[in-house]
């Protein structure tokens, strides 16, 4: 199916004569004579990729309040920011008039040159927009069918293929990935490390329509993402704020770049179990006071949204950081379709941050670990050589074609069909929530339900398309039902609190998934019969007690420690990261004290079960009296800024 045009005119005779010769031409026009047919057009119909509208455009049919100029423009840009918008207009003296920077061009009508408007129009969507460089220069040479005398070994499929023993692996995966898995050594097909062909065009391309100045390729997902970042903008002795419910790269990240972390607690909601946003006033003021301190606060990092949905006002975020000359950092692995849709407005581009990391395999159509960061550092000219060298010796030098190849097509994908692809999963969440709420033990919780009251004045959204599953009136814990899911219904989601379930709706659900997933419940809510409601233990809100940091992690993290048991581990310091999955967050990290209410938390976590990344058998690593006293003299010791 072609792209369309809206073409606007409130004349009725001249624009059925428009619409008469650009069909003529091949083009697939719809009309509108007044703002609020326009508006509705655009929202309903994610086809349309292209307006051409006259300078001054009635608001409804009485005719009696125009909109003309820059308003107009941005009121379209706003409904549907990724169109292109083309000035057709009589007005033949265009530099008297202000515009906004939002035009893509100018046809004068004066001037009748129908096949212009064409051409120009169609260059413009296929150059900016439904092109996919690498992809098709990858396809183009893997039809050459060359003889392979470079890596990989398997030689386009030829050692598997007539395998007696691994043929299967061949089948399976079909001859395409195989032609397509290629060396670096095709000069054609560019090279992430150093781009300047279809690869730079193809990041190109991408930072255009994610609202970036530069945009990079990442083959091995988010986590490397947020540790080239990190490491860039971060020498030893430098802070950084981070948000202590954020992914473990970038703890990971902080240890590597040798700099000292101060913890930003978020919002918690100990009703549910569920991790929020960190509270407006705690970033501010962890800014002022680590500044007060002297620290050399280069860098705050946020997620957004958090991994239950919940959306930060993050151009507030940015503001305040911008103020004090830190640089913002949000990770966007779980939100990078948000530049698509103005449901999700503003992503961390639109709203001033400097970087952002983005899951493309997450939310899009790309293979696992394919992601991308974004740029829009006025300052990153001067870093961008250092940026080069980190990102050399965080990426493989034998990336793998097929993954680069899935963020070109996914980034247009999400150009081409994006809002059309967002606001049915809108409204398959809509759906699906109301189907939920139909049965009797189960619920899904909204904005008021999830956050906590440290966040209500923070102007916090939801992003709809995150279910979060209340389950504790079946009877069953989060983890029985997970279990029922997946092994009675064949159904994976995609986390669990002590109470809930979470689900996505992405871009490839389909009215099929969500009724088998409805029955599924349905069925579940059945066998629970009279059991009585779950209890949770309302002793999440010791769960993320912060104890002092009293070592940088990087040295803490390499010294030779000593491992005990964790019953005698009390105001020891620990040398690893201890993370129990759920929720995935760190309790300890490298250089923290090891408090009574931590000891009290992982045992609670052991518990119930839950799986603990850094604690084996119930020993731990911390430090030696040795290696304290060490890192004393070296001068590694850290004074916390609320002292």
């Amino acid at each position: 199916m072609k792209y369309k045009i809206l073409l606007l005119n409130p004349d009725i005779k001249k624009i059925d004569l428009e619409c008469r010769e650009l069909t003529s031409r091949g083009i697939a026009v719809v009309t509108a004579r007044n703002v609020v047919e326009a508006s509705r057009l655009l929202r309903e119909d994610g086809l349309i990729h292209v307006i051409l509208t006259e300078w001054e455009i009635p608001v409804d049919n009485e005719n009696t309040v125009s909109i003309k100029g820059a308003e107009l423009f941005e009121k379209f840009r706003v409904l549907r920011h990724e169109v292109t918008i083309f000035l057709y207009t009589d007005q033949a003296n265009l530099p008297y008039f202000r515009t906004g920077g939002s035009l893509s061009g100018y046809f004068y009508k004066g001037e009748h040159d129908y096949d212009d408007i064409v051409r120009k129009i169609r260059s413009e969507v296929i150059n900016s927009k439904n092109r996919a460089p690498f992809f098709e220069k990858l396809l183009e040479y893997s039809r050459k069918s060359k003889d392979s005398w470079h890596t990989p070994g398997h030689a386009s499929g030829y050692s598997v293929k007539n395998s007696i023993w691994v043929r299967d692996f061949y089948e399976f995966f079909g001859a395409n990935l195989f032609r397509s898995d290629i060396s670096v050594s095709v000069p054609m097909l560019d090279s992430l490390l150093h781009p300047t062909g279809v690869i730079k065009e193809a990041q190109e391309l991408a930072a255009r329509a994610f609202s970036a100045r530069h945009t990079f390729f990442c083959t091995n997902g988010t986590s490397t993402a947020n540790k080239i970042l990190l490491q860039t903008l971060l020498a030893p002795g430098d802070a950084i704020l981070l948000d202590r419910n954020c992914h473990k790269s970038v703890h990971y990240g902080t240890i590597i770049a040798g700099a000292e972390p101060i913890y930003l607690t978020p919002s918690i909601n100990n009703a549910y179990g569920i991790f929020g946003p960190v509270p407006k006033q705690t970033i501010i003021a962890a800014m002022d006071k680590a500044l007060a301190a002297g620290k050399r606060v280069k860098v705050l990092i946020l997620t957004n949204c958090t991994y239950d949905g919940l959306i930060y006002d993050i151009a507030d975020v940015v503001k305040e950081a911008h103020k004090r000359k830190i640089k913002v950092i949000v990770d966007e692995a779980w939100y990078g379709y948000a530049t698509f849709h103005p449901h999700f407005f503003p992503c961390a581009m639109e709203a001033g941050a400097d970087y952002s990391t983005q899951s493309t395999h997450k939310t899009m159509s790309a293979f696992s670990q394919a992601s991308m960061i974004h740029v829009n550092d006025p300052d990153f000219e001067s870093l961008e050589e250092l940026f080069m060298e980190i990102f050399n010796m965080h990426t493989s030098t034998s990336p793998q074609y097929p993954m680069i190849a899935s963020l070109d097509i996914a980034r247009k994908q999400m150009v081409m069909e994006g809002y059309g692809l967002l606001s049915r999963c809108i409204e398959l969440s809509e759906t699906l929530k109301n189907s939920i709420n139909s049965l009797n033990k189960f619920r899904v919780l909204e904005l008021e339900d999830l956050i906590s009251d440290d966040v209500r004045n923070d102007n916090i959204k939801l992003d709809p398309t995150k279910l979060t599953i209340d389950v504790s009136r079946t009877g069953f814990s989060s983890r029985e039902v997970e279990h029922l899911l997946l092994d009675k219904h064949n159904i994976q989601i995609e986390k669990t609190t002590f109470n809930t379930v979470t689900v996505l709706i992405t871009i490839g659900a389909t009215h099929s998934k969500l009724n088998r997933l409805y029955l599924a419940l349905e069925n579940i809510e059945q066998m629970s019969g009279n059991q009585r409601p779950s209890k949770l233990n309302n002793s999440d809100d010791i769960f993320l007690a912060l104890s002092p940091i009293k070592f940088v992690p990087r040295f803490a993290f390499y010294s030779e420690g000593e491992t005990i048991q964790l019953s005698d581990a009390l105001n020891r310091v620990s040398v690893h990261m201890i993370t129990p999955y759920p929720p995935g967050i760190p309790l300890l990290v490298p250089g923290q004290i090891i408090s009574k209410e931590m000891i009290e938390a992982l045992n609670h976590y052991r518990d119930f079960q839950v799986e603990i990344h850094g604690l084996k058998q119930g020993r731990l690593k911390v430090l030696t009296a040795a290696d304290e006293a060490r890192l004393e003299l070296d001068g590694y010791r850290l004074h916390d800024i609320n002292e």
